[in-house]
């Protein structure tokens, strides 16, 4: 299986360890971004990967692509040019003082993109996966049409199109998302998206449930991924499941709706003591990628996506660096976590 991932690839400048921004002077830099996290995480997994972005021709920009050559993600799709790169701030929170992140990406060089630089045919040569996220389309008007450019594209070659909604409220408002994302659904087979996504991004309340009381509805959720089946036509619908204990502490399971079957499959829930939450989504993307496209099935791909996105978020940093072999442990084993000799 051959995937490629379109987005932007981020400067992440986090605060060491759990301390405030600013408390100590120095940060952890890291590269990542949401789409660039999800193709990591496949090509740890064995998947032959593609990561396409713009980037400032600078050596900043190709430090970050080289971060991603670290993990054998193909780059040579990857377009340099004018702008800078997009940073993001994170302080991690502790117990009851929440995480932040502060954004800096006005002017990216993928903010500044024109159709002209990507030739899609091209790049979707021998790929059978095409995954991107609303996240791209809310930087800038022209990556919006990019984006649609892409799926038309990718959906003449019969590839199939995921998307994670990823609404960011920091990047657009619920109307501005609406009024681009509703056209671009037509194009996608797998959306991935847990009920703020849902709501913001398409206008669809998952009845029954309030995050910030820890109360979710299962029922809820079964209904949302019917009404955006009803509405956008995609085979699958997976909703992440997050119950917010504290900043530490989470429950962490997932859904997966089969529209053709109109069954839903629940994984088991995991207890998670947080050690880095950001990313945790991407990395449920590429679970489900890879239990959907290697036959897993509907409940071993929502146990697999699941699994690996509990990893991931015991782990420093946006990118997911758990093997194939690491999540079926944590399956068989169910997260005792003995030391392994």
């Amino acid at each position: 299986m051959k995937v490629v991932a379109f987005g932007e690839l981020l400067l992440r400048l986090a605060a060491p360890g759990y301390t405030k921004l600013f408390q100590k002077d120095s940060f952890d830099a890291t590269f990542c971004g949401g789409e660039a996290n999800v193709a990591v995480s496949l090509s740890i997994f064995g998947v032959d990967s593609t990561f396409v972005t713009k980037l400032p021709d600078s050596d900043v920009g190709y430090a970050a692509a080289h971060s991603l050559d670290y993990f054998k993600v193909d780059t040579s799709k990857i377009v340099y040019g004018d702008g800078r790169m997009g940073l993001y701030y994170l302080e991690k929170g502790a117990s009851q003082r929440p995480s932040k992140v502060i954004y800096d990406r006005a002017y990216s060089a993928i903010a500044m993109a024109k159709r002209s630089e990507f030739d899609w045919d091209t790049i979707f040569n021998g790929a059978e996966w095409f995954h991107w996220t609303g996240i791209n389309p809310a930087l800038s008007d022209d990556l919006a049409m990019i984006c649609e450019e892409a799926c038309k594209v990718a959906k003449d070659k019969g590839l199939t199109i995921s998307c994670d909604l990823n609404y960011r409220g920091k990047l657009w408002t619920p109307e501005k998302a609406q009024e681009v994302m509703k056209p671009l659904m037509k194009y996608v087979g797998v959306c991935i998206c847990n009920e703020e996504d849902a709501e913001k991004v398409l206008g669809i309340k998952s009845e029954g449930t309030d995050i910030e009381a820890g109360k979710l509805s299962d029922a809820g959720y079964v209904h949302t991924a019917e009404m955006i089946y009803s509405q956008y036509g995609c085979k699958y619908i997976a909703t992440t499941l997050r119950k917010s204990y504290s900043a530490s502490r989470n429950g962490w399971r997932a859904m997966l709706y089969d529209t053709e079957a109109l069954e839903s499959y629940f994984s088991r829930e995991y207890d998670i003591q947080l050690i880095d939450r950001v990313g945790g989504g991407d990395s449920f993307s590429a679970g489900l990628i890879y239990g959907i496209g290697t036959g897993m099935g509907c409940q071993g791909a929502i146990e697999f996506a699941t699994a690996a996105s509990c990893l991931k978020q015991t782990i420093e940093g946006d990118f997911n660096r758990a093997s194939v072999k690491d999540v079926e442990t944590l399956l068989k084993s169910g997260g005792n976590g003995r030391v392994q000799r």
